[in-house]
């Protein structure tokens, strides 16, 4: 199972993204600013939008799964317990994963976009898919919100996992580490060794390389216990 980006390219007037790469089962985090081309590589990845060069392929991957990072964008259903059925799941799980226990009769509307975030995420991590791709998944969240997507994201063990993020603060333990460097998608390798080549590593990061210290990943159990080590 595996997705290849062979030689892909896109541009916009001023805008260019590029790369090559092969992703293969495993969590894998793809960072970059905002306005780097994060969600026209998602796109890409998903089958929703095609490079203006090069070709991307698929292979050994049954189902897909885009997360966009503005959940109102997903709604097809007028209650939460409707939303929920339309993923063909039980109401009930999933509203205890949200934090929604009860609220089954709500209208999504009437949700915080933190609330309708963390509902999407829950439908999502209640279902099995060979390709997930996530588009900044804690956009909207607060700080324990953005902890607990990231403990379940880490969680997940099977197909292949892409998030696509400029966070840098909450992480999940990741397997890749990918970044977008001035309109080029790089892979820098398997985590923790691909630490040290990030470029745009968090400010805590590049703290604790500046001491010689290096977090065998990127979850905040990992950072505080890299943060607790003298020298590795």
């Amino acid at each position: 199972m595996e997705l290849e980006f062979m030689d892909i390219q896109v541009e916009r007037d001023c805008f260019l993204i590029q790369g090559s790469g092969i992703f293969t089962p495993g969590i894998h985090l793809v960072s970059g600013r905002v306005g780097s081309g994060k969600t026209t590589l998602a796109m890409i990845a998903a089958g929703l939008g095609m490079p203006d060069r090069g070709v991307v392929r698929r292979q050994g991957i049954g189902s897909v799964m885009l997360s966009m990072q503005f959940p109102e964008q997903h709604l097809t259903g007028s209650t939460l317990e409707s939303e929920i059925a339309s993923w063909r799941l039980d109401p009930d799980p999933v509203l205890a994963l949200a934090g929604l226990s009860g609220r089954g009769k709500d209208d999504p509307f009437s949700l915080s976009r933190g609330e309708l975030k963390r509902l999407h995420l829950a439908c999502i991590f209640s279902r099995p898919f060979d390709l997930l791709i996530l588009d900044e998944p804690f956009s909207a969240l607060d700080c324990r919100g953005k902890m607990t997507t990231a403990d379940q994201i880490g969680s997940i063990r099977a197909g292949i996992t892409i998030i696509f993020t400029h966070e840098n603060q909450h992480l999940p333990r990741v397997d890749y580490l990918w970044e977008i460097r001035e309109g080029a998608l790089v892979f820098l390798g398997s985590v923790p060794e691909a630490l040290v080549g990030w470029k745009n590593k968090p400010a805590v990061l590049a703290e604790l390389h500046k001491r010689g210290v290096y977090p065998k990943n990127l979850s905040t159990a990992d950072i505080l216990e890299a943060a607790c080590r003298t020298h590795d």
